[in-house]
């Protein structure tokens, strides 16, 4: 038999076969060989080339023509920060570091950054392009460069030189014009969007409209004494098991450390406060800075040689000009400058010091005579002619002077330093004993103090602090029974904890709730009592019956609402929401519903007649308001969709192991 097998798939055919079979193999195999296992990027979006749009998704023409942008490891991992550093500022002491760090805050964050890549790739393939003049427009729009609503040069220069790491203006800007080409066909396909004349109308008409409806209220039901059967009391419990679970819970002992418990350090001595101001010396000097205007006259990015040459003869030109008799130097720069944020206070750039311009620019100004216009200077802004109207030498503190402040400062640092010291004894007793606090609270002469059982959100005192909370219920201390880390609750105070007893969330049995299934059940006959009610009130009116009548004959309060408009609390946003949502009734008859109120009261309605709103009342003004605002909302959908097409266009790959 084995041998009939060897003589049938040696033949041509099996050759053929097996040779059909190798060919995709070979190529889909391959790729994931050779480059999934090598690739060095936490995403990677790829797409046909703008010269063949059409090119097939298939390797070898994806690795010969298909263009690609990579999202690295480390720009993940830098939006990554960003992105905590502003849960951290905005949720304060309830922010959850370990919360955050799981899969799903990394994989939002890296499609952010897929979202960034693939609108750049498809920039690229339509030709899009940033020009200078955008690019200085969107700067100096930005509210973080503007004193006083008015582009700062000096304010940006500092602001760019405090990031980390610094940047200069020209990184600044490429980085800025990389943003804008990615947003530009998004805005640009949102800023087609409209709305019509008769969108706008129907909005209006809807907004406008009021209801001429009637109310019946019908109170809270009675309080059910009924019986429960157990029958009844097993049927709710098994439908709602969810529930009656008693939450998790633990008990915590705890060692805190405050600043009163930290013996108060000794004054410090002459000598002690010398050696910090000769440390510190720097601290105690102010700079020589330099009042300073400027003549900007701009090199465009990319600029040739003739259109470099162009603007050093421009820049030699102003600067002959500046530095002829009786010269106006501030009017020149109202009527010459390239630098919107200055030009109109005459290139007034304020008092500066070394640092904040950028090191070319400092260098130019050290070397500019005061009162005297310079020559041209060329930086990365471009060419300036500096003019240093006043020079403010640099002073030095003395030490008498300054003592007072080192004396406070030595204080606060020895206090620190005494703190930590203590911290650093409890954590050794810790190291040695992590199973017991005794050891570190003999060592501060502190009690061991015990809080609980609490659960999440529960406790009081320290338990209720968020950062206490999030230990005593971490899975470390929970499993082992360990003494924690030093947690810090602000300045020099922290606390160490260790769990103690720990009652994970379980189901409560039926009798141990009994008395809560039985107020359950009981509440719910009695609200499907009421609803029982109000839907027969509903039957007759919708019959023909007047609810007026309805409510008459059994004692409800009734009260009629002519023109009622939409978003009026009347009797309650519920029943203003669903008498609004009440289909228009046909004439001579009436829409009629009911809605169960929070407090247990149903309200049953009938909507009689439906007025759309008077659009002929309204200004122009809010016309034009409104249908900017529903512009604005069909662009926004618009671009969405734009980002969801240009996705399911690209071959988008992640690597989740290098988040």
């Amino acid at each position: 038999m084995l041998q009939a097998l060897r003589d049938k798939t040696s033949g041509w055919i099996a050759i053929a076969i097996v040779i059909m079979l190798a060919i995709p193999f070979a190529f889909f195999g391959m790729e994931q060989y050779l480059f999934q296992n090598s690739a060095n990027y936490a995403a990677k979006v790829e797409s046909p080339p703008s010269w063949w749009r059409s090119a097939p998704d298939v390797w070898p023409v994806r690795k010969a023509v298909w263009v690609s942008r990579e999202v690295t490891p480390e720009e993940f991992r830098q939006e990554f920060e960003m992105a905590r550093q502003q849960a951290r500022a905005t949720q304060g002491e309830a922010f959850d570091a370990r919360a955050f760090e799981q899969v799903d805050s990394k994989l939002a964050v890296l499609d952010q950054l897929i979202d960034r890549a693939v609108l750049g790739l498809a920039a690229e393939r339509a030709g899009v392009a940033v020009g200078d003049d955008q690019v200085r427009d969107v700067l100096q729009a930005m509210p973080e460069f503007q004193v006083e609503g008015r582009f700062d040069p000096q304010r940006y220069q500092m602001l760019l030189q405090s990031r980390v790491p610094a940047q200069t203006p020209r990184q600044h800007q490429d980085e800025l014009r990389a943003r804008l080409q990615m947003v530009l066909l998004p805005s640009r396909v949102a800023a087609t969007a409209f709305a019509s004349e008769g969108q706008v109308t129907r909005i209006m008409e809807l907004l406008g409209q009021q209801r001429d409806a009637s109310v019946a209220l019908l109170p809270a039901p009675a309080a059910d004494t009924a019986a429960v059967s157990a029958t009844e009391l097993q049927a709710w419990y098994d439908a709602h098991r969810g529930e009656y679970r008693a939450p998790e819970q633990v008990s915590i002992e705890y060692v805190e450390i405050s600043p009163g418990d930290v013996p108060a350090a000794q004054p410090a001595d002459e000598a002690t406060l010398r050696t910090r101001y000769e440390q510190e010396k720097a601290r105690f000097v102010e700079p020589e800075q330099r009042l300073v205007s400027h003549i900007l006259v701009r090199v465009p990015e990319g600029a040739d040689a003739a259109a470099r040459d162009a603007a050093k003869a421009r820049a030699d030109a102003i600067a002959a000009k500046a530095r002829a008799e009786g010269a106006d130097f501030a009017a020149i720069a109202e009527q010459e400058s390239d630098d919107e944020g200055s030009k109109a206070a005459g290139g007034d750039l304020g008092w500066l010091e070394r640092g904040i311009m950028g090191e070319s620019f400092d260098a130019a100004v050290a070397a500019v005579e005061p009162g005297v216009p310079s020559a041209p200077v060329l930086t990365d802004f471009g060419w300036h002619v500096l003019l240093v109207r006043e020079v403010r030498e640099g002073q030095e503190v003395s030490f008498e002077d300054a003592r007072e402040q080192l004396a406070a400062t030595q204080a606060v640092s020895d206090g620190e330093r005494a703190f930590n010291e203590l911290i650093g004894r409890l954590v050794d007793q810790v190291y040695r004993n992590p199973s017991s606090l005794g050891p570190a609270a003999r060592e501060a002469g502190l009690p061991v103090q015990k809080a609980g059982p609490f659960i999440r959100g529960g406790g009081e005192g320290i338990a209720a602090n968020p950062l206490v909370q999030r230990a005593a219920f971490s899975d470390a201390l929970v499993q082992d029974g360990t003494v924690s880390d030093p947690i810090e609750l602000g300045t020099n105070h922290s606390v160490l904890i260790r769990v103690t007893a720990h009652d994970p969330e379980r189901e409560r049995p039926l009798a141990d709730v009994r008395d809560e299934v039985v107020a359950a059940v009981r509440a719910d006959r009695a609200r499907k009592a009421v609803l029982a009610q109000a839907d027969a009130a509903v039957a007759e009116v919708s019959a023909g019956k007047p609810l007026s009548e309805v409510a008459a004959a059994q004692g409800w309060m009734h009260m009629p609402m002519p023109g009622t408009p939409r978003g009026m609390p009347m009797p309650s946003a519920e029943a203003n929401e669903a008498i609004f949502a009440a289909p228009i009734p046909a004439d001579g008859k009436v829409s009629a519903g009911r809605v169960l109120q929070e407090d247990g009261s149903v309200v049953v309605y009938a909507v009689e007649k439906v007025t759309p709103g008077d659009v002929a009342s309204a200004s122009a003004e809010e016309r034009t308001m409104l249908q900017a605002q529903l512009a604005r909302m069909a662009g926004d959908e618009d671009a969405m969709a734009l980002m969801r097409a240009l996705r399911q266009r690209m071959r988008v790959t992640t690597v989740e192991a290098r988040l």
